[in-house]
């Protein structure tokens, strides 16, 4: 990332670029991105655009938006929802935190404010169609993408509206390999884990097969000498 990320207190580990003028582009999009104040006056803590990845990344996390903390901070689900994300990817925050691995991109790359009942607004819907297609074609090496939570599933999943969150989840399967659905993990999610507990028991495993596999790809076989 930028410079601007240098105040992340997480080490990022970076693959050296294979690709020099794609890493430059990248960089300059992200600096752009970071530069956005299209919604800043209806936002109430003000612009501060919140992703993380490099071109290298091979799992692609699309969430919702930056709570408080998030956007205190600057580093992505640096939070309780965070910590149950990464326990259901059975990652630790180094591993979560190397964007030369790992890229998250909210729907809402800023804070979007409280509603009436002191749960977060919606992700604004002005960000993701400006942003996200441009973001996305840099990730080329991207093996599986992680939709968390409705907005991301309503979004990327034609025909996620037209029935419960629920039943999109419990359809997980159908979106291999290339996406899997999860529910947001807020405290929120608490009861609903109880009263689904195939989630846990079945969705879960696959996951943190998936993901294991996605983030550590086997060292390719050296080729054979020629006699």
């Amino acid at each position: 990332m930028p410079a601007s990320h240098a105040e992340d207190p997480v080490h990022q580990a970076r693959s050296p670029p294979s690709d020099p003028d794609a890493e430059l582009a990248f960089d300059r999009f992200i600096a752009e991105i970071r530069a956005c104040t299209l919604c800043a006056p209806d936002l109430p803590l003000g612009p501060r655009p919140v992703l993380r990845g490099r071109p290298s990344a091979r799992l692609l996390i699309i969430s919702q938006a930056p709570g408080t903390r998030v956007h205190e901070t600057g580093l992505s689900f640096n939070d309780r929802s965070g910590d149950r994300l990464r326990a259901w990817l059975a990652l630790d925050r180094e591993t979560f935190y190397d964007e030369s691995r790992i890229a998250i991109a909210p729907m809402g790359f800023c804070y979007p404010g409280r509603d009436g009942k002191g749960g977060d607004l919606p992700p604004r819907r002005e960000c993701a169609p400006l942003w996200h297609a441009q973001l996305l074609a840099f990730f080329p090496a991207v093996e599986l993408t992680l939709l968390v939570g409705s907005y991301a599933i309503g979004y990327y999943v034609p025909g996620a509206r037209a029935g419960s969150m629920t039943q999109v989840i419990a359809r997980w399967r159908e979106f291999l390999p290339e996406i899997f659905v999860v529910p947001h993990p807020s405290w929120r999610t608490t009861s609903w884990l109880r009263d689904n507990a195939w989630f846990e028991a079945e969705a879960l495993p696959e996951l943190r097969a998936r993901v294991a596999v996605a983030i550590n790809p086997p060292p390719r076989s050296a080729p054979c000498r020629r006699r």
